[in-house]
């Protein structure tokens, strides 16, 4: 395995006890009970584990019924919801290629999205927003449809709102008000700038720092960070993916942390203890558990 593939070392572990707020345990490699022993070896005590289709959402609810320190979130990845309308026939995502099923199958898949959001380990309906990066204007309209499907959800259910949010600012913002946001509202891979920060703030939603926060070109985000009031901070890996510096590149999993940890307290000038008893609070606020 060459340096790039191989897993980061452990980090030094954190004095206080902190959850990763959004990872994707399926996508990881070995066993969920190593994955979670690793990461409490350094402090990492609980992860939300998140679904982006129907299958990984029941897988989700499933690991968090069987694990005592993993909280599941459930939802139609904003991606998802065009594949299952429009057909899928590059099969990018992980059911391979598929066709196209109409309203009628993102209504079923919604319907099924709801029965999981009722479980009690359940403690969110997510990741679900807009995702213009990679949907050209054809998906627009069903991303949309289970986005707003999904707040209605979460708010029948009192559970958190997970956001995915990938240069839709605007959009996603005007939604959540026109619909009337969830009393819990959680941007993931928080990633607009200081100005939007503002506006999160005011109207209470948790905005959620990944890996990309220590990354060189990434100013914006540590410039929203700083005004982010310290109560609406959560922490995460979206592991695999985004990999804090300086294991950019590297596979990803929740007992990276307390890298990010680390990075986030030097960017608000305060102590990673102060900073992680912060982030504990929030994410067992943000999530009802």
């Amino acid at each position: 395995m060459s340096s790039k593939q191989a897993p980061p070392p452990l980090p030094e572990p954190l004095r206080v006890p902190v959850a990763d707020s959004h990872t994707h345990l399926d996508m990881q490699d070995g066993t969920v009970e190593e994955g979670l022993a690793r990461a409490a070896s350094v402090g990492v005590t609980t992860v939300v584990q998140v679904g982006c289709d129907l299958k990984g959402s029941r897988w989700a609810a499933e690991t968090a019924a069987a694990y005592e320190n993993v909280h599941a979130a459930v939802a139609l990845h904003p991606n998802e919801a065009p594949r299952i309308v429009h057909g899928d026939p590059d099969g990018w995502s992980r059911q391979g290629a598929r066709e196209g099923g109409g309203d009628t199958a993102l209504d079923d898949a919604l319907t099924e999205i709801d029965r999981l959001a009722a479980l009690p380990r359940v403690r969110a309906v997510g990741e679900t927003g807009l995702d213009y990066f990679r949907t050209g204007p054809e998906g627009m309209a069903a991303q949309e449809r289970s986005f707003r499907a999904h707040i209605e959800i979460a708010k029948r259910h009192g559970k958190a709102l997970v956001i995915h949010d990938r240069e839709a600012h605007a959009d996603v913002l005007r939604i959540l008000a026109e619909e009337g946001a969830p009393e819990r509202t959680v941007f993931h891979c928080y990633s607009g700038d200081a100005e939007m920060a503002e506006v999160c703030a005011a109207a209470g939603y948790y905005m959620s720092f990944a890996g990309n926060v220590t990354f060189k070109n990434a100013q914006p985000l540590r410039d929203a960070l700083t005004i982010v009031p310290l109560e609406l901070v959560l922490v995460e890996t979206d592991a695999p993916f985004l990999t804090p510096a300086p294991y950019r590149g590297r596979p990803n999993a929740p007992y990276l942390i307390p890298v990010t940890l680390r990075a986030m307290a030097q960017v608000r000038g305060i102590g990673e203890d102060a900073m992680a008893g912060a982030i504990s609070h929030n994410t067992a606020r943000a999530f009802g558990y």
